[in-house]
């Protein structure tokens, strides 16, 4: 029996005949994605979903799902599907990471012409029969600096566009490195600098925890008097009440948003706001990217049920079917160990080494290394997979090496991961056990033998009596229960870490309590994707 994709948002018919050519059984109901409970109703009878924006992949939705194996996303932003219901659920997510890139750019670099001369403002008054030639009053582009927060592919087009418009681009991305940063003909620098140096700054990051707000008040006061702002990235991004302020006061000159906290955004406090361009997300909202997106998800989603080749996967690694039941533990354990850096590193990342020993070194090492790699990034990318990490990370000047060797020690193979950046180098290494589970097993060459969880606290201190104690009262204190408990020194009376996996996020007071102790040097949360 063939199997069957259901298409609940507008695709295009080519991407709609791919499927049929593949031999699919493709229903179009291209309006099914607004009725969500119609969609509850007979999602159990397909094994594809293929969607756009409009379709809200829910909880309850996937509680339906009896059949589905694959939901694919025509576009980058995976907003609109609960990834950790799905993943629980044992349906892999697909996005299509590459095919809009240039639109959404240059929809940003139109935007910043837009706000720079006033453009819909004057259209409009124009089209009233007024002649108000000297309200309008504009600034040039050429020899203005470009505050770029972003510079991954889609900032990195733009950081291209705006040299060729004459300005000076400086950038803001933790993983930039300063040899792309040459090759790109961009300054690199910290945030703070941006805010005060830049006439015009665009964003170009995706919503995180981290960059959740990242324009706050407090940050958009930092700015130089008569910046204008672009947002073609996230809503979210920046505080819109104090971005209006701004405006209302002239510290801010000018702002173009394309994404809002709220969407459909029907009211918002930059509305009515002179100056002030909206447009209803339509960064990726051109034929070219339309057609791109969708003829991509049809091929990724008919090779994946056809073949099960597995691409552009934000929740499963890309590996061959013979491969999978092998490798799978391992594909996770290489995350987990990538998360981990990842998380425990601020400063831009250099140079990754990996390790492979034993049985590891026998495998699909592209694909342990990819899943490494996105391990890494995902802590400033969440959307980044297997497939784009690596380039992702090469984007940034990341240089990527790996070794293989023969099994060295007490374990029948591991994994070791060292990250380099110009302040230090931070390594970790796992193991996959007899039971199947990934563990970590070394940690800045302190032995250990850690079980991973999805929620843990990392703490490094002298060995000294009491650490057990002040973390163990210290997690009861805050209602958070410790479901392992692993240490490791590396001498008697020397350096010492502890890992802890908890049942619950750890809250902030638990973290400052722990500080005040005074006992670590280090405290960390991390958290891992673990089904």
């Amino acid at each position: 029996m063939a199997p069957r994709v259901l298409v609940s948002d507008k695709l295009s018919e080519t991407a709609v005949q791919i499927f049929r050519d593949r031999g699919i059984d493709v229903d179009f109901q291209p309006d099914l994605g607004k009725d969500k409970d119609r969609l509850a109703e007979v999602i159990g009878a397909y094994d594809g979903l293929a969607i756009r924006s409009a379709t809200k992949v829910t909880e309850k939705i996937l509680a339906n799902a009896t059949n589905l194996k694959v939901i694919a996303r025509a576009g980058i932003g995976t907003d609109n599907i609960d990834k950790d219901a799905a993943s629980r659920k044992g349906v892999i997510v697909m996005n299509t990471p590459f095919g809009n890139m240039i639109t959404t750019a240059e929809h940003a670099i139109a935007m910043m012409f837009a706000v720079a001369r006033q453009i819909p403002e004057a259209s409009a008054s124009t089209h009233a029969g007024k002649w108000e030639k000297s309200r309008f009053m504009g600034v040039e582009l050429t020899a203005k600096t470009l505050g770029v927060i972003g510079a991954g592919n889609i900032g990195g087009i733009v950081c291209d566009r705006a040299r060729g418009l004459k300005m000076k681009v400086i950038a803001y991305d933790p993983f930039l490195g300063q040899e792309k940063a040459d090759q790109m003909q961009v300054e690199k620098v910290e945030l703070d600098d941006l805010l005060k140096r830049a006439d015009f700054i665009t964003l170009h990051v995706p919503l995180t925890d981290q960059t959740r707000n990242m324009l706050s008040r407090e940050a958009l006061e930092k700015t130089k008097k008569g910046v204008r702002i672009i947002n073609c990235a996230r809503g979210g991004l920046v505080d819109e009440a104090a971005l209006a302020d701004l405006l209302k006061s002239g510290h801010v000159a000018g702002a173009a948003f394309d994404v809002f906290a709220e969407e459909p955004a029907t009211e918002n406090p930059l509305f009515g706001l002179p100056n002030v361009v909206c447009t209803p997300h339509l960064g990726a909202a051109t034929t070219e990217a339309q057609e791109n997106v969708a003829l991509q998800v049809a091929e990724q989603m008919s090779d994946y049920l056809l073949t099960g080749a597995v691409s552009n996967a934000l929740n499963m690694p890309s590996v061959t079917a013979e491969e999978a039941k092998v490798m799978g533990p391992w594909i996770s354990l290489a995350g987990h160990l990538g998360n981990f850096v990842g998380q425990m590193t601020d400063e831009p990342i250099k140079a990754v080494n990996i390790l492979y020993d034993g049985v590891a070194s026998e495998m699909n090492l592209g694909a342990l290394t990819s899943a490494a790699m996105a391990g890494i990034m995902k802590s400033v990318n969440p959307e980044v997979n297997m497939v784009s990490a690596p380039i992702v990370a090469k984007e940034r000047g990341v240089k990527i090496s790996t070794t293989k060797q023969d099994k060295s020690g007490a374990f029948e193979g591991y994994i070791k991961i060292t990250v380099v950046t110009e302040l230090r180098e931070r390594s970790i290494g796992g193991t996959v056990f007899s039971d199947g589970k990934p563990r970590f097993i070394q940690i800045k060459g302190i032995n250990i033998d850690a079980e991973i969880g999805r929620h843990m606290v990392y703490t490094t201190n002298e060995d000294v009596p009491g650490i057990i104690g002040t973390l163990g009262q210290t997690m009861g204190e805050n209602g958070v229960n410790i479901a392992n408990f692993t240490l490791g020194r590396a001498e008697a009376r020397g350096e010492a870490i502890a890992l802890l996996y908890v049942d619950e996020p750890v809250p902030a007071k638990a973290i400052k309590a722990l500080e005040a102790t005074g006992k670590f040097q280090q405290i960390r949360t991390l958290e891992f994707d673990v089904a």
